[in-house]
């Protein structure tokens, strides 16, 4: 079955506190966007990859790609208002409604290769999947008086991407007019009453966004 992958590559960087866009930033000498596609690629060279970049970016990772002799291949499309709209201009470079489609962020090139593996393998039969890991730290909800309370762990989980779906389901997904409620496309996918499947992440999939998680991204590469 046919394997497409959309990564959204719309950071700006600002809680890095610089000027270069997070997905552009160097870890041990590579732009962190170039470790994400490459954890994809190495899984499945068949694999269409999608990146989602602002325009006003693109002319820079085209000189990064020459840079770095960076020849893994890709589509480019250009980003939208929100990352909703980033997605759906990525969507319709997919031709058709058949295969998987994940969707990823940029700034995590930590992700596993079993990771990405059950979450496409998982998706051919239950269509929405995404995945997991457990929260290990104890969790307190606000409350509108301004005091707070305790909320069992066990019951939340921290999502990570890729999230995958069947084609056809994410395309009808992305067919709904947009509201702020979208803060990923499982909660897309979910507005159409579709429900959504949970797998194992790995825990070293971290979101980079600050200027810590570089310092522990530059420990988790062994190269």
């Amino acid at each position: 079955m046919k394997k497409y992958l959309i990564v959204v590559a719309g950071g700006k960087g600002v809680r890095m506190g610089g000027s270069v866009p997070k997905q552009f930033l160097s870890v041990k000498g590579k732009p962190v966007l170039m470790r994400t596609l490459e954890a994809f690629y190495s899984w499945d060279k068949g694999m269409e990859l999608i990146v989602v970049l602002p325009e006003e970016q693109q002319s820079c990772w085209k000189h990064l790609c020459a840079e770095h002799g960076f020849h893994v291949p890709h589509k480019v499309v250009s980003g939208g208002e929100t990352r909703f709209h980033s997605v759906k201009n990525g969507l319709e470079l997919i031709p058709g409604e058949e295969g998987m489609v994940g969707v990823h962020d940029g700034v995590r090139p930590f992700v596993s290769a079993e990771v990405i593996a059950e979450c496409y393998r998982q998706a051919e039969s239950r269509e929405a999947v995404v995945p997991v890991i457990d929260v290990v730290e104890t969790v307190r909800r606000l409350l509108p008086d301004g005091g707070s309370e305790t909320v069992p762990r066990s019951d939340y989980r921290l999502v990570q991407t890729p999230q995958v779906f069947a084609v056809k389901l994410l395309k009808q997904a992305y067919a709904q007019d947009y509201v702020p409620q979208f803060t990923d496309d499982a909660s897309v996918v979910e507005a159409l009453g579709h429900p959504v499947y949970l797998v194992p992440g790995n825990r070293e999939n971290i979101k980079l966004t600050t200027p810590f998680d570089l310092k522990m991204a530059e420990a988790l590469i062994k190269d």
